[in-house]
């Protein structure tokens, strides 16, 4: 029998955490663990979780699942989780390099050939949108998220309301009619912004809007939901069935697990298949590194009620490295007329450059988010 040898994780620009997964046959598993600002949090918690792993059956990928999430008293939250993602994804990527195949085709099969994909788009004026999205369009996107404002006051200025829809205007003008902008509040608005502005974004159509309300405000969703025809989406910071099961009730239209940080390939199936008896669609967040990436496309490979994918080549967090710096081979990441082909290849799909990962971890980081204040002096939320 072929048992775990070694963990081993490795803190690498921009501001990624990847996990290596060792057995004692040589072959080895990958995956993305970071949890963005907490990634050094996050690094001791997947040693930690390593002593349940070492010495065990890689294969036994649902029962080492289990017994990481639920084998200690105190269980739950994005530090754990995200350690818990991490290894899981490895554990996957060492049970598709065992068997010969590409992990979607353990998780049941191809139910689509290709996987659509969006790109961020930055950009404080509109001309820049503009510039910035028409740049996504020429490397082959027919799809894009932008963030709805900066820092918004807890009830909006008329100017910042302004800024707000003359953004999504001229998204809409590059776009036409055959490109679509998703919207992302950031959980920067308050309930009240957030009704507020949201019809006035109606006559652009946004794809989604995305994180009108924060997290812990779950329980004000479905009066969000229920104030615009835009479909709403939500779940970047939420890190399990039990916590989506309130908004899939609210009436949100996408859910955005991140694999990074929702427990991984495991627990994303799992909000998958609960998501669609609500009728939603799978949207997985994912502005993380090339791990991340390829897990998600491996569940949406075979995910009936999977919508689209984020990805993040050329985002403005990316400073120091790029989302392919660490492949061997980039071309499974090919856009072709906005799309990524089924990948093919064992396991996760894709092969790192253990070298330059090796060579960046002596190097490391120490990313961190920034902190916003209001013009009183008082926390802003970023």
């Amino acid at each position: 029998m072929t048992l775990i040898a070694r963990v081993e994780t490795f803190l690498v620009a921009p501001r990624w955490l990847f996990v290596r997964i060792e057995t004692d046959s040589g072959v080895v598993g990958w995956g993305e663990a970071t949890c963005e600002g907490r990634s050094e949090t996050v690094r001791t918690a997947v040693q930690q979780l390593s002593e349940l792993l070492v010495g065990r059956d890689p294969l036994r990928i649902e029962d080492h699942w289990q017994v990481m999430t639920k084998g200690s008293f105190y269980r739950g939250g994005p530090i754990l989780a995200s350690a818990v993602s991490g290894l899981d994804q490895a554990l996957w990527d060492i049970a598709g390099k065992t068997w010969g195949v590409p992990v979607h085709q353990l998780l049941g099969g191809p139910v689509r050939d290709r996987i659509r994909m969006y790109g961020w788009v930055g950009g404080d004026e509109p001309a820049e949108v503009a510039d910035h999205i028409a740049a996504q369009v020429e490397a082959g996107l027919t799809a894009v998220k932008m963030n709805a404002s900066g820092r918004m006051a807890p009830v909006a200025t008329v100017a910042e309301i302004d800024g707000v829809v003359a953004r999504v205007a001229a998204a809409r003008e590059v776009l036409g009619h055959h490109g679509d902008v998703a919207v992302d509040f950031h959980g920067r608005f308050t309930l009240a912004n957030a009704r507020r502005v949201a019809p006035l974004l109606e006559p652009f159509r946004p794809f989604f809007l995305e994180e009108p309300v924060l997290p812990e405000s779950s329980h004000l969703m479905a009066q969000f939901t229920a104030s615009t025809s835009t479909p709403v989406a939500t779940g970047e910071r939420l890190y399990s069935r039990q916590e989506f099961l309130p908004v899939l009730q609210a009436g949100i239209a996408v859910a955005q697990p991140d694999l990074s940080h929702a427990g991984g390939i495991t627990e994303t199936r799992k909000i998958a298949a609960l998501a669609e008896v609500y009728d939603v669609q799978i949207a997985p967040h994912c502005p993380l590194g090339p791990l991340a990436l390829a897990a998600c496309l491996q569940v949406g490979f075979a995910t009936p009620n999977y919508l689209i994918q984020e990805q993040s080549i050329g985002i403005h967090y990316n400073l120091g490295a790029e989302v392919l710096d660490y492949l061997v081979d980039p071309a499974p990441l090919t856009f072709v007329d906005g799309y990524v082909e089924r990948f093919t290849g064992p396991g996760l799909g894709i092969e790192i450059d253990e070298t330059a990962v090796r060579a960046a971890d002596a190097r490391g980081h120490a990313w961190r988010g920034p902190v916003w204040r209001h013009a009183d002096g008082s926390f802003a939320e970023w």
